[in-house]
């Protein structure tokens, strides 16, 4: 690196954590609803808390695809922006609107159906009904929860990340009493159990779409793209546009999210006791994970602007900014999770059996903390590049060729000749699947970023 790249490097680097921070503390009250979600169901009993695993991932499976769709919102946002193409981004944003409409009623279809096949999944008979209740109940916050994934993907794609920070933490601080609440059955409420966390998670995502559409409506930052003021029926030719870059990203989203609901599902054959164990570690590595995945999407704002203005040099420097912030953090939370697991698991419940088996399964977690970050961070560059289609392939390898069945194997075992280590044998499965990810997706934007077209298309393409 040349000396006058060095401070170029060093302001993209400023530049980054600056946009980060507002975002990674948005997705951490995202992480820290999951939280409270199992540390109330955990306190209620271990039967809750494993209604609640097992709920909580068929919850997450359909939700990747339509987050990881309209994840193609910040990147053709940021290009857009880049570009000085601002008047396209209003029309842009209400289609995309009609597209979170779409997939927020199919989702709750899905949503009602799916507690159906928990019988097939093999699900332990003491732990489905609660499960059924958390989805059932969940399943009416879907709608809201998609568009406002819209709206909060419009502010981010114009590096204006501080409503998802305010409006995230504003769902947690609600989310407890009321959470606690409907579970427990104060102030002459019913006690609804897992029923109850369901029912009042869906109630905060209502409230956040609300305080997310009036803060847009009202903030002078946006009054010129004139977002929600005019009425654009649906557009097919917009809508496809927006489901070739996006789509691609919600499958790769749901193959990754995939291998750890399986996983949960796996676990869930085991009965209370496994299932509750990896609730607990599966929902702390999940809250570290909100780290590296806002700095993945600072990645694709920070990329998709350089692109647009036809930077090549920024690109790579945005890029490798990202990498070395999540470097950083992941160091941080890999060393908590290997140092104080047992405090940790300690947190959600009393229940012996299941803090010792918790805590080994977090060092798990802090093995694949390093690999994890960098195959996200890959991903959100790529997709600022709108590279959506190798990636997906590439994720279906690492996670689906390699990390389910080599986890399955060491769970399940294999007869006389492997023998069933349970948890931690899919949870190495996990660690494998992440890493070989990391490997495949970090060479793809290596190799990409080099020979990428800088000229930014009419309409949205996928970089092959």
């Amino acid at each position: 690196m040349s000396e006058s790249s060095t401070p170029r490097s060093r302001d993209e680097l400023r530049s980054s954590a600056r946009l980060a921070a507002p975002l990674i503390a948005g997705h951490v009250s995202t992480g820290l609803i999951g939280l409270v979600d199992a540390v109330i169901a955990g306190h209620h009993g271990t039967a809750t808390l494993a209604a609640v695993s097992v709920g909580t991932a068929l919850f997450w499976l359909p939700l990747l695809v339509p987050m990881g769709t309209l994840i193609a919102v910040p990147a053709s946002v940021s290009q857009l922006d880049g570009a000085g193409r601002r008047d396209e981004i209003g029309p842009l944003f209400r289609q995309a609107l009609w597209l979170a409409l779409v997939l927020g009623l199919a989702m709750f279809l899905f949503l009602s159906a799916i507690p159906l096949a928990l019988e097939d999944f093999g699900i332990a008979p003491e732990i489905r009904p609660g499960a059924t209740a958390f989805v059932h109940g969940i399943r009416w916050g879907v709608p809201a929860l998609a568009v406002f994934l819209c709206m909060r993907y419009l502010c981010d794609g114009l590096h204006y990340t501080i409503p998802t920070m305010v409006v995230g933490f504003g769902g947690l601080v609600l989310l407890v009493p009321a959470g606690y609440a409907l579970t427990f059955g104060l102030g002459g409420l019913p006690a609804l159990g897992a029923g109850g966390l369901g029912l009042a998670s869906a109630l905060i995502m209502w409230l956040q779409a609300l305080a997310m559409a009036g803060y847009l409506t009202r903030a002078r930052r946006f009054r010129d793209l004139h977002l929600l003021n005019r009425y654009d029926p649906p557009r097919w030719a917009s809508i496809r546009d927006l489901l070739t870059v996006g789509l691609p990203i919600g499958i790769t989203w749901l193959l990754e999210g995939g291998l750890f609901v399986a996983t949960a599902l796996v676990i869930g054959r085991l009965g209370e006791v496994p299932a509750a164990a990896h609730q607990i570690a599966i929902n702390v590595a999940s809250l570290c994970f909100m780290v590296p995945m806002a700095l993945a999407e600072t990645t694709t704002v920070r990329v998709g602007h350089a692109v647009g203005r036809g930077d090549r040099d920024g690109l790579r420097r945005a890029a490798f900014a990202g990498f070395a912030l999540v470097l950083m953090t992941q160091l941080l939370t890999g060393s908590a999770l290997l140092f104080g697991n047992e405090a940790i698991a300690s947190m959600y419940t009393s229940d012996a059996a299941v803090v010792a088996l918790a805590a080994s399964l977090l060092l798990f977690a802090a093995a694949f903390q390093f690999p994890d970050g960098i195959q996200v961070l890959s991903v959100g560059a790529l997709r600022g590049l709108k590279d959506t289609r190798v990636p997906m392939l590439l994720a279906a390898v690492a996670y689906w060729g390699i990390g389910m069945p080599l986890g399955a194997v060491l769970g399940l075992g294999l007869g006389d000749r492997v023998p069933a280590y349970g948890p931690r044998g899919m949870w190495v499965g996990l660690t494998a699947g992440l890493t070989v990810a990391a490997v495949l997706l970090g060479l793809r934007f290596l190799r990409l970023s080099r020979r990428v077209s800088l000229v930014p298309p009419v309409g949205m393409t996928d970089g092959g």
